[in-house]
């Protein structure tokens, strides 16, 4: 097998043109669209009480014995960052060829959002690693300790997530971190979602406004949906 058709040279080869980078960032936002709203419903299990979000949160950590929980979430974190570091090199590749002796010297208008894709993805991927550390590793404030630990109505044991969710949001900078975090994501998820549908083919000159204000709604209903939790505990709306 001659190298050129080795599909480990295939693999590099296509990675290292802009268009495989583009259709990287491409499949991993595809794959972050579609974990954040269902993250976000689950989030808002807090509303119904105790036992609502403890229940679905047992029922997370035992399907599969575990595993699945565990597969899942190194899966999206492989996502993030393959998302960000492919974003990050897309982007050099971009301000080299606009710099290169024929470049076009007229830039195209960009939006807030592309302007800050970079800063947004460092900062949303710390955010990832601290959220996972602070509420699902438990690495702080006793959260894995037995004072979270509680009886559902049925009698089995589980770990208490509510009270978890509520002390963990009475912590202040803890609640600021995560406001930026999302909102910095949001803004991302404005200028990403019309860049998928792009990328992917699904634009085009007639649907360019409907997709813009697909993924600006996008953006503000995840924001929403996932700022409510810890405003409602800042503001004392949820005990």
């Amino acid at each position: 097998m001659s190298d050129s058709a080795n599909p480990l040279t295939q693999l590099r080869t296509f990675y290292a043109s802009t268009i495989g980078k583009k259709i990287v960032v491409a499949l991993t936002g595809v794959a972050i669209l579609g974990f954040l709203p269902a993250h976000a419903i689950g989030n808002l299990l807090v509303f119904s009480g105790a036992e609502a979000i403890n229940e679905y949160a047992l029922f997370l950590r035992t399907v599969g014995h575990g595993a699945v929980l565990w597969v899942f979430r190194i899966g999206l974190l492989t996502a993030f960052i393959i998302h960000i570091v492919a974003t990050i090199q897309l982007t050099r590749q971009n301000r080299a060829a606009r710099g290169a002796k024929y470049a076009m010297k007229t830039s195209m208008a960009s939006s807030s959002g592309s302007k800050t894709m970079i800063v947004s993805g460092l900062v949303i991927l710390s955010f990832v690693i601290y959220h996972i550390l602070h509420y699902t590793v438990r690495v702080w404030h006793g959260f894995d300790s037995a004072a979270y630990e509680t009886i559902l109505a049925d009698g089995t044991h589980a770990h208490d997530v509510y009270k978890m969710v509520i002390e963990g949001f009475s912590f202040i900078p803890a609640t600021l971190f995560y406001l930026v975090g999302i909102s910095l994501l949001c803004l991302h998820l404005s200028h990403g979602v019309a860049s998928v549908f792009q990328t992917l083919g699904l634009r085009s000159d007639r649907s360019k406004c409907g997709v813009e204000i697909f993924g600006k709604a996008y953006a503000f209903i995840i924001w929403a949906m996932f700022a409510s939790v810890p405003l409602a505990v800042m503001f004392g709306l949820v005990k």
